[in-house]
C-alpha cells in the first residue's frame, strides 16, 4: 500500500518535470520561436485567425500573444508553475488509475 502512494508520488513528479521541460520543446514545434511565428506552422494558423477576429491585428494579452511571448522568451516563473502543476496532476491522474487497474485485476 505504502509502495503504491510512493510510485503514484514519482509519477506526480515526473509529470510535473516533463511537463515543465517539454513546454518549450512544443512551443516550437507548433511555431512559436525566438525569431517569430514560423510561417506555415500551427501557431501561424492560429495568428491569422486571431488577426481575422481582431480586425487585422492580434490582440495584446490573447493566447497567440502569451504564446508567442513564451516561445521567444521562455516561460516565466509563473508560466513554469502552471505548467508543472498540470503536468504534476496529470502524473497523478495516471499514477491513480494504474494503481487502481492494479487492484482491480487482484
Amino acid at each position: 500500500m505504502l509502495r503504491d502512494l510512493f510510485a503514484v508520488i514519482g509519477i506526480t513528479a515526473a509529470g510535473a518535470a516533463g511537463a515543465t521541460l517539454l513546454a518549450p520543446v512544443v512551443l516550437g514545434m507548433a511555431g512559436f520561436t525566438g525569431a517569430g511565428i514560423a510561417a506555415g506552422s500551427t501557431a501561424a494558423g492560429m495568428m491569422s485567425s486571431a488577426a481575422i477576429v481582431n480586425g487585422g491585428g492580434v490582440a495584446a494579452g490573447s493566447l497567440v500573444a502569451i504564446l508567442q511571448s513564451a516561445g521567444a522568451a521562455g516561460l516565466s516563473a509563473t508560466a513554469t508553475a502552471g505548467v508543472a502543476s498540470v503536468g504534476g496532476a496529470t502524473g497523478a491522474l495516471v499514477g491513480g488509475a494504474v494503481n487502481l487497474l492494479k487492484r482491480m485485476r487482484k
